[in-house]
């Protein structure tokens, strides 16, 4: 008796299909999906941006039903992204029984059955591939790392982190830096690889999976935009405001200044312009002069220019005159008592 396994299956079935005419197959692309018992998974499918208006359904080969895009049941989703290019599958609460199978991704085109992705789903009580969250996210510029699991048997597998848009497949040792972000994968040897995603981009986003051989098991992967650091923003607004504080207030101080200064020299100017003047018409002056009866006499010369005549001559007279005694006061050391002598000078 000749046995086939699930992969030899597969192609049996699309090869009679194709055989009769009905539908044609766009991806060499098989994995077997490998889910938890009790669980539930999403699948998504991909198509040409060319065919978003094309009707797209979920194909089970199990019942040979058609599930159309748009339509929502108990444990069962399949829903449109023509932003995105992608239809998506949800099956939920997962049993061995009712959802082993083949199914298929597929479109109608021109009355020909387009099949875009085709999988076998098994499920499991422990699945061969799986991952701790199918849904991660990572901030823009950031890294991200996803933990993938296999069963025993997949030791000596190959394991990879695919996409699923381009196809695009990373091994376990490769480190891939031809873009912003880089991708590198290490196998611990103990039953799990670990996928690390550095300098993130928005363009990262999308559907994923991680695989060993040929299980696998899909994950969700959201870039979250990065938004600018508010806290640093408040700081150099604050920043901002208090140096233009500073720059008011130091004009304002210097504007006090030169106010106040100027207020001063105009208080002082009437006073300055009357000693001018007394200096150029002359004046009046009374000293005390302290001498003793022996001492010589005192010569004065007094010279007077006036700033408005420097040819002119003038003669200053001075008339000295003996002061009552009683008007004569001691010197600060004591002693003899001196006479107060008056100097009137006047210009003639």
């Amino acid at each position: 008796m000749v046995t086939y396994d699930k992969t030899e299956i597969f192609y049996i079935s699309i090869g009679f299909w194709l055989f009769l005419g009905v539908i044609c197959y766009s991806s060499g692309s098989y994995n077997i999906l490998t889910v938890k018992t009790g669980g539930s998974v999403t699948i998504p499918c991909y198509y040409d941006r060319k065919y978003k208006h094309q009707k797209k359904y979920w194909h089970s080969e199990i019942d040979m039903s058609n599930t159309y895009t748009n339509t929502t049941e108990e444990n069962l989703s399949v829903i449109d992204h023509p932003d995105q290019s992608l239809f998506t599958v949800t099956i939920r609460n997962l049993q061995s029984t009712k959802h082993d199978g083949h199914y298929y991704c597929a479109m109608k085109i021109e009355g020909k059955t387009i099949v875009t992705y085709g999988l076998y789903l098994q499920v499991q009580s422990e699945p061969d591939v799986s991952v701790v969250s199918s849904s991660v996210s990572g901030h823009e510029g950031g890294d991200i790392s996803v933990q993938c699991f296999y069963s025993s048997g997949y030791k000596d597998k190959l394991k990879q982190w695919c996409r699923y848009k381009d196809k695009s497949c990373y091994t376990v040792g490769r480190i891939n830096t031809s873009q912003n972000s880089s991708v590198q994968i290490s196998d611990d040897g103990r039953r799990s690889f670990t996928v690390l995603m550095t300098g993130l981009r928005l363009t990262d986003s999308g559907w994923y999976y991680c695989s060993a051989g040929e299980a696998l098991n899909p994950v969700h992967f959201t870039v979250i935009k990065a938004e600018p650091d508010k806290e640093k923003d408040a700081n150099n607004e604050l920043l901002t405001v208090w140096l233009l504080v500073s720059a008011v207030l130091l004009l304002l101080l210097i504007l006090i200044s030169v106010l106040i200064l100027f207020t001063w020299r105009w208080r002082r100017r009437p006073e300055q312009d009357k000693q001018q003047i007394r200096e150029i018409k002359g004046c009046r002056t009374t000293d005390m002069i302290y001498s003793k009866p022996e001492d010589p006499p005192i010569y004065s010369t007094i010279n007077d220019e006036n700033p408005n005549d420097a040819n002119r001559d003038i003669i200053y007279y001075s008339t000295i005159d003996d002061v009552p005694v009683s008007e004569a006061v001691k010197p600060p050391a004591g002693g003899a008592i001196y006479s107060i002598i008056y100097s009137t000078v006047a210009p003639h």
